[in-house]
This record gives C-alpha cells, sequence and structure tokens, in this order.
C-alpha cells in the first residue's frame, strides 16, 4: 500500500481487471476471450493490478521472454499493458505498479525489463534507457528498384499457414540468435499472435499473405504482407504493408525484397520496425524514396547490473570502471569494473559516470557513451574513459526488435 493505491500481483483468474485500463486507450473492454488469449503468455503472477478503494485504476503485465544480446541470450520481462485510467492521473498509481513490477523481475532472477513506450516521456524516471531505433517505410512502388543486374537466387513461393508454421520459426531463430534485441518465440506465439489472421486484426487490409523463399532447397528467408486495396479513377491507390520480412544471408534477404518491391497492383510499399542498419538502404536504387522515417525502439532497463554486464561479450580492449546511478532499484548504484573476461564491483577510481537508463541504451550496442555523453547523458571522469567504454561494448549489428508486444 503506497498513498492509498494497493498493488497487487494477479491470479488465474484475475487478468482481466489488471488489462481493463489499457483496453480503455485502445477504445475498447476487454472481453474473457481476448483476456484468455493474453493469459496464454502471461504466467501467474505476472500480472500486477493498482486498485484505489477497491476499484482497479491500473494495470502492468510482462512476458517471460530470452532476449539475444551481444553474445548472450538472457531471461528478461517484457514488459506489456501498462497503463492508469485518466480518472486517476498523479496519484502515484504508474509508480507504484513500476515498483512492484520491478522487485518481481529482480525476484525472479531476470536481469533485464524491456518495452515499447507508448510515451518516451515516462520509462527514463523508472531506469529504462531507449536501446534501439526503428524505421518506417513508405516507398513508391514504381521507385522501388533494386540496385544492379543480379538474377533472381533460389525460388520464392506463397505457403499456407501449415507450410509457414513448419518452416517459418527456423528461419526468424538462425536471425534472431545474432540479432540483439530479437527475442525467442514460443510456439503458441508463433500460432496465436505471428500468424493469427482474425479479421479485427486486418485493420481494412486483405488476408496474411505468407511468402517463403528457399535457396539451395532450404528455407532462408519468409514475409508476412498484408494489400490494403483501393482505386480510384481507374488507378490502384493501395498499398502493400509488411508486417515482417526475415532473411539469414545478404542473398536470402535480397531474394525476400525482390518479392516485396514487386507486388503489382499498388501504388506504394509500407514497413514499419525496420533495423536501423537495413540492406535495404544499398540495395535500393534511390533509397531517399523510402522517405525513412526514424524513431524509438525498444526500451531497455537493467534490472541486476552485474548479471546482465556479466553475461554479455565484450571487444578485447583496455578496462572500464563505470559509475553506476540507480535511485529506484539502488542495489545497482555503484562502480562496476568491465573489460573482456571479467566484470564485478570494484573500489578504483571511475572513467565514465552515468545513470542506469543510459547504461540501457548502450548495453545492445545501439548507442555509444560518446553519444550520451555528447547529450550531457554520460559523464567522462578519466581521460579516454569514453573510449575506453566505447572499444570496449562495440558492435557489428544495430539492434532489432521486430515486433511490439
Amino acid at each position: 500500500m503506497r498513498g492509498g493505491v494497493e498493488v497487487k500481483a494477479c491470479g488465474p483468474d484475475e487478468l482481466l481487471p489488471a488489462l481493463t485500463p489499457v483496453w480503455h486507450y485502445f477504445g475498447a473492454t476487454p472481453t474473457p476471450e481476448s483476456s484468455e488469449r493474453i493469459a496464454r503468455f502471461i504466467a501467474p503472477g505476472r500480472a500486477h493490478a493498482a486498485r484505489m478503494d477497491g476499484e482497479v485504476v491500473g494495470g502492468a503485465s510482462a512476458f517471460s521472454f530470452e532476449l539475444t544480446v551481444p553474445g548472450a541470450r538472457l531471461p528478461a520481462a517484457g514488459v506489456a499493458a501498462v497503463a492508469a485510467l485518466p480518472t486517476h492521473r498523479r496519484r502515484g498509481i504508474l509508480r507504484s505498479l513500476m515498483r512492484a513490477q520491478l522487485d518481481d523481475v529482480h525476484e525472479r532472477g531476470e536481469p533485464l525489463a524491456v518495452l515499447w513506450a507508448s510515451d518516451e516521456r515516462i520509462y527514463g524516471r523508472y531506469g529504462y534507457g531507449v536501446a534501439s531505433l526503428a524505421g518506417e517505410m513508405n516507398l513508391p512502388r514504381v521507385r522501388a528498384s533494386l540496385r544492379g543486374p543480379a538474377e533472381p537466387v533460389g525460388q520464392a513461393r506463397l505457403v499456407s499457414l501449415e507450410e509457414a508454421r513448419a518452416a517459418f520459426p527456423d528461419i526468424y531463430e538462425r536471425v534472431a540468435a545474432e540479432t540483439p534485441g530479437i527475442y525467442a518465440r514460443s510456439e503458441d506465439w508463433w500460432d496465436l499472435r505471428v500468424l493469427a489472421d482474425p479479421p479485427e486484426r486486418r485493420a481494412g487490409g486483405g488476408e496474411l499473405v505468407r511468402v517463403l523463399v528457399e535457396i539451395g532447397g532450404r528455407p532462408e528467408g519468409y514475409a508476412l504482407y498484408r494489400i490494403h486495396q483501393s482505386f480510384e479513377h481507374g488507378f490502384s491507390i493501395g498499398h502493400a504493408r509488411v508486417l515482417e520480412a526475415m532473411g539469414t544471408s545478404a542473398d536470402a534477404t535480397r531474394e525476400v525484397w525482390r518479392v516485396l518491391l514487386g507486388v503489382d497492383w499498388v501504388d506504394r510499399i509500407t514497413a514499419s520496425l525496420l533495423p536501423i542498419d537495413h540492406a535495404l538502404f544499398f540495395l535500393l536504387e534511390e533509397p531517399r524514396r523510402m522517405t525513412l522515417r526514424v524513431g524509438d525502439g525498444i526500451w531497455l532497463r537493467l534490472v541486476d547490473v552485474g548479471a546482465a554486464l556479466g553475461a554479455r561479450s565484450y571487444r578485447d580492449g583496455a578496462q572500464v570502471v563505470l559509475d553506476v546511478q540507480d535511485d529506484f532499484c539502488p542495489w545497482n548504484a555503484g562502480r562496476w569494473k568491465v573489460d573482456a573476461a571479467n566484470v564485478g564491483r570494484s573500489d578504483e577510481e571511475p572513467d565514465v559516470h552515468c545513470d542506469v537508463s543510459e547504461l540501457g541504451s548502450v548495453f545492445l550496442g545501439g548507442f555509444t557513451f560518446a553519444q550520451l555523453a555528447a547529450a550531457g547523458r554520460a559523464r567522462e571522469l578519466r581521460a579516454r574513459g569514453l573510449a575506453r567504454a566505447d572499444a570496449l561494448f562495440r558492435t557489428d549489428r544495430a539492434p532489432w526488435c521486430p515486433e511490439i508486444f
């Protein structure tokens, strides 16, 4: 109980009330059926409800994920369905929910929490830092030519739901295993979230289209898209909406996008949640025509700094001592020595000072300590401390999460 707010973990039969506040902002009320679909992915005790005077006025939930980080996979809480009713704003409800949830994550031994921020002003105060960027593309179909004369490699074909279910998860897993920011998907997640195609999820578009790319007889890429068709004066003004596209190699990625950019009878090809280092920048003859809009992607919170830093891989280089500030989870605060072989507490003079939210920004390799320092969000305490830290944390691939959860 905090400030008249009571926050409790929900049992299996109490999930629907905890979801009601976030459903309010989608203009709907959760039904037993919709609650059951989500309950398949939220373990007992992973949803919290906030009550005032016996009424549920806020809620927060978490999925149990395994998240790819540089050199490893770590247990993580996938935070979702966080909201307080508009009638009960500024009463400490969100803070109480975050307190209960992060304490629970810590007790479960999950070193990370990750989320998509509905409002990027909120989560920094609870130790989350923006960890990746995501691109949104709106490409005119007539400007969607690939660069160079390269001939098609392998074979692409439309496949049934059953074929997609058999082939797509392995392709995804091969990409996920080496891409920071992607989480492992369960069979239920594939069946009920990724490949499910109920009419209410189509947003005015057509049926889900599934494309498989095989190279040398082996599945190497796939795409999911939906056509939103409309005509005006005899011309299509519709678009093909790419929901997800994966390739396990450069050839596979090119072939997947060869199919997507070749969809006829549409005016535009659109996509969102694209990685910031996407191959399309170099595959397209006119990449400027993507009119790429870049925004924040996933936000990351180190719940156990020692465990998280200790599991991640680093580049060879000189050690660095980080002075980490964490007001919301004080067990993380203090000095941490990091090198390519060891991570631990330290009494040595620190090289860099930062808040735990800034550590979340650099953890996956999406940003650098130097970038943070340039914005006044990190501070160099010893000569070349920023350079040494960035040399250790550097990665070859930008973090990417292809799905909002």
